[in-house]
């Protein structure tokens, strides 16, 4: 054990995540002080993780003693379930700490909550996002810290250290002022809502609209893996889809109910999307399919009284087509992601980087992709790029890939299988690739009832009210 007040780092929430992190410290030859409230947890770690090499765990009795054992100024990283326990944490250790110590927030807490504790004035606060789930919070998670700047720079060399290794670096830079750790890390993870949906859409068609076994759909996503598509999400759903069921003998994965579950951080995207009013179909139609999903009485229901709406053989959409349109709408969802980043950055002051952005989501999280090069180089080559979708590689990419992406969505429909996320981000691109849209009904309906004015196209700048009962009709 080392000596009291020499700890390098101090954690408290040992769950999955937070054991899993404090190994991966302790194996970076730094020491590591762990808290537990009660007795038999606090002796059970000493028998646990006391047993690794090279031991530099401390295990402190209470609170006081935690603080005491590290090193000043104090690095403590909480690794607990987001809301009141935050609070409660940062209360019990408040009295403890000194204005130079600083608390890290590493849980999934939602921005504004880590709005609120970057006020703190007795300690120097971060809030950052973790992702990689276990395996990556042991060998090299994606981290995502924002708040304190001076905080940052501080703790720098030791969260390099822990991050995943890209070519292009540690995965883990500065997110930007007060809440934009837990900003960009609740965008990472609706970005990830809409490609486990993609995903999805696209296999339940292999397997169920066009027949195919479930050797050649992992072999098909494990050739993708090769290409442009390659990302940890493709790599594990080639070993999910071919996994022998132990107890059925077939697939396992038809053997799961369809019913998705969520923690919330997807819902939070799309709701604070719409609050600073970028659009986001993408995620939005990826948290409506798992509440859809949860909703199976209902589904069961349904397809009783609607006998043979769905299910039809895919006609003239091949492997190829189903491709095309998983990478373009893969496209569509992450220019929305980082539009949502840039927007919020400059409503919120946050001073986000979208390139490092991009970098730091490289290595070690779940939606590590080959694709993120591109995208950071994309953001590199022009820091105000408004689109992702406008980067002229890209653009081009989409434009190569439209025709297989359009007969997949319309083969879908017409054969009655549910493409929630693959038709959004189609919706999405026609609707900004459109130089004269619907809205101009729209915006003549909210004057008609409630004057609420219209600009001509000749007239831009000029606020119109028309009493539209009076006028001559056609």
């Amino acid at each position: 054990m080392s000596a009291q007040g020499t700890a390098d780092i101090g954690i408290i929430g040992l769950g999955v995540m937070g054991r899993a992190i404090a190994q991966n410290f302790h194996s970076r030859n730094l020491s590591v002080a762990l808290y537990e409230r009660k007795h038999e947890k606090r002796e059970a770690l000493r028998g646990t993780l006391g047993k690794e090499p090279g031991n530099r765990y401390v295990v402190p009795e209470d609170i006081k003693g935690f603080v005491a054992s590290l090193d000043a100024p104090r690095r403590i990283l909480l690794m607990v379930t987001a809301g009141p326990a935050v609070d409660s944490l940062l209360e019990q250790l408040a009295p403890y700490l000194e204005r130079e110590d600083i608390v890290i927030d590493g849980g999934n807490s939602y921005f504004a909550d880590t709005e609120r504790r970057a006020q703190r004035e007795d300690f120097r606060f971060v809030g950052m996002g973790v992702s990689g789930g276990e395996e990556g919070a042991l060998k090299g998670p994606s981290m995502m810290p924002g708040g304190d700047e001076v905080a940052w720079q501080r703790l720098r060399p030791i969260l390099e250290s822990a991050a995943a290794v890209s070519d292009s670096g540690p995965c883990v830079d500065y997110c930007g002022r007060r809440s934009a750790g837990h900003f960009v890390k609740m965008v990472h993870n609706g970005i990830e809502y809409g490609d486990m949906q993609l995903i999805a859409e696209v296999h339940h068609m292999m397997r169920h609209g066009m027949g195919m076994s479930p050797r050649a759909v992992a072999d098909t996503f494990a050739k993708w893996n090769d290409g442009p598509l390659a990302s940890y999400l493709i790599e594990i759903t080639s070993q999910i889809v071919a996994a022998r069921d132990p107890q059925a003998g077939g697939p396992l994965v038809d053997q799961i109910l369809d019913v998705a579950g969520q923690k919330g951080t997807g819902r939070w995207t799309s709701i604070t999307a719409i609050e600073l009013g970028v659009p986001l179909p993408t995620v939005t139609g990826a948290v409506d399919g798992r509440a859809l999903s949860a909703g199976r009485a209902a589904r069961l229901e349904t397809a009783k009284a609607f006998p043979g709406v769905g299910g039809r053989p895919l006609d003239g959409v091949t492997v190829s087509d189903l491709e095309d349109a998983l990478y373009a709408a893969k496209i569509m969802s992450y220019t929305q992601g980082f539009a949502l980043l840039a927007e919020a950055s400059k409503q919120k002051d946050y001073g986000t980087d979208m390139a490092r952005m991009a970098r730091i989501w490289k290595a070690g999280c779940i939606i590590r992709a080959r694709f993120l090069d591109r995208v950071y180089d994309a953001f590199r080559t022009r820091a105000d790029l408004p689109l992702l979708l406008l980067d002229p590689s890209f653009a081009e990419d989409v434009r190569g890939r439209l025709p297989g992406w359009r007969r997949v969505v319309a083969g879908a429909v017409t054969a009655g299988w549910p493409v929630p996320c693959l038709s959004a981000s189609l919706s999405y691109f026609d609707t900004l690739a459109q130089a004269h849209g619907s809205a101009n009904v729209i915006q003549a309906q909210r004057d008609f009832f409630g004057a609420h004015t219209y600009r001509r196209v000749d007239a831009v700048d000029v606020a119109i009210h028309t009493q539209w009962s009076e006028l001559e009709q056609l």
